[in-house]
């Protein structure tokens, strides 16, 4: 399957095999990552089942579709403060930044899976076609799973625009793969960045603590990074999929304040709590950095856990004043400038349909006597 990408190969191999990332032993080789698992992070207890996953009861997607807003008008106006952001869902935003767009981890594909026929179904759309995008001056892909790294969505803006692809070491074998011209393609290692050649805007690859893969036979091949987003008059933090690490404060000390920071929040279950945030740890991972606007990201899009699929907004609306966080809560397509931060409001309510006790539709095959015991969870 085409979708599944391809392995690195010749100079791009070397240059991986070059990083303080990667390793090589008797197991095999690949990325890891180098900094201590904090404390009381994981509960591997806790691991669920395949057929916990397929069969669970609960709230795993809304009752009715989310409201959401075409943002063509407002993009037709420059962001008055000059930093604005739309988000297009889960970790998809439009970051407008000084008169230049970037466009994070573009996701328009009905399933993060290889198949477009199983897997995990989107349940709300983009709020506009990728056709209707207006001209982009990158695309940032932080690392290469299928909720982050969709081949049907690359192939069409390859075939849209001439916009550079900046990513984390590994993935550009992918993006070559589905027909991105190599002179399109920036991968980083962490710590090192792309300058714009015709204008002052910078991207850094920054650490995160999370893998990699999009098979059983690839895990960590490629390299996962958080992304750093700057110009000489505002800087964007972007979190891609991660645990919380105190590398965070080596970001702060090197790239901060933030004016925006984009943390993950969704998709989260305490024996992923290494390798993804969720909502409590995303605001310490907030105060890691410095603070700044915090915009969640990774949330009402796609049912990739066992929660709620509200609960991470429903948990930082309770907590975000706690910790004094300019919570940026903007609905699917609504354009905001965190210099203009409206009050959060609970905006998902009004769209579900809370029925108690509703059973989430379960997933053939159902029988739990015939499921593994044990996944490799989670599959982001």
């Amino acid at each position: 399957m085409k979708s599944l990408g391809k392995r690195a190969t010749g100079l791009r191999l070397e240059r991986m095999r070059a990083s303080p990332r990667y390793r090589v032993t008797d197991q095999g080789e690949g990325f890891h990552n180098v900094h201590p698992i904090e404390p009381g992070l994981r509960d591997r207890t806790e691991r669920p089942s395949l057929s916990d996953f397929l069969c669970s009861e609960g709230r795993r997607t809304p009752g009715a579709p989310l409201p959401s807003a075409n943002p063509l008008d407002a993009w037709l106006k420059p962001a008055g403060s000059g930093l604005r952001a739309t988000w297009l869902g889960h970790s998809t935003v439009m970051i407008e930044i000084d008169g230049l767009r970037v466009l994070t981890d573009p996701v328009w594909g009905k399933r993060a899976s290889p198949s477009q026929l199983a897997g995990p179904k989107r349940f709300q759309p983009v709020p506009l076609a990728l056709n209707a995008l207006p001209p982009l001056d990158a695309v940032v892909i932080s690392h290469d799973h299928y909720d982050h790294l969709d081949m049907a969505t690359v192939k069409e803006l390859v075939a849209l625009q001439r916009v550079p692809f900046i990513t984390s070491l590994g993935v550009g074998a992918h993006l070559q793969a589905w027909g991105v011209p190599p002179e399109r393609i920036v991968e980083l290692d962490w710590w090192e960045h792309w300058q714009h050649p015709a204008a002052e805007l910078r991207i850094h690859a920054a650490p995160s603590q999370h893998f990699s893969g999009r098979s059983l036979n690839d895990r960590n091949a490629t390299l996962w990074s958080s992304l750093v987003i700057e110009t000489p008059e505002h800087r964007v933090f972007f979190s891609g999929d991660t645990g919380l690490t105190s590398e965070y404060a080596a970001i702060r000390e090197r790239f901060g304040p933030f004016d925006l920071v984009m943390l993950e929040v969704g998709a989260f279950h305490p024996s992923w709590g290494d390798i993804h945030l969720g909502p409590e740890n995303a605001l310490k991972a907030l105060d890691h950095l410095g603070g700044g606007a915090f915009l969640p990201v990774h949330w009402g899009t796609f049912s990739l856990a066992l929660h709620d699929w509200d609960q991470p907004a429903e948990t930082l609306l309770q907590l975000a004043p706690q910790h004094g966080a300019q919570l940026l809560m903007p609905r699917l397509g609504e354009a905001v400038e965190p210099a203009h931060g409206e009050r959060a409001a609970p905006w998902w309510r009004a769209a579900d349909v809370p029925a108690k006790g509703r059973r989430a539709k379960p997933a053939a095959p159902q029988d739990p006597a015939r499921l593994p015991q044990r996944v490799p969870w989670p599959l982001d």
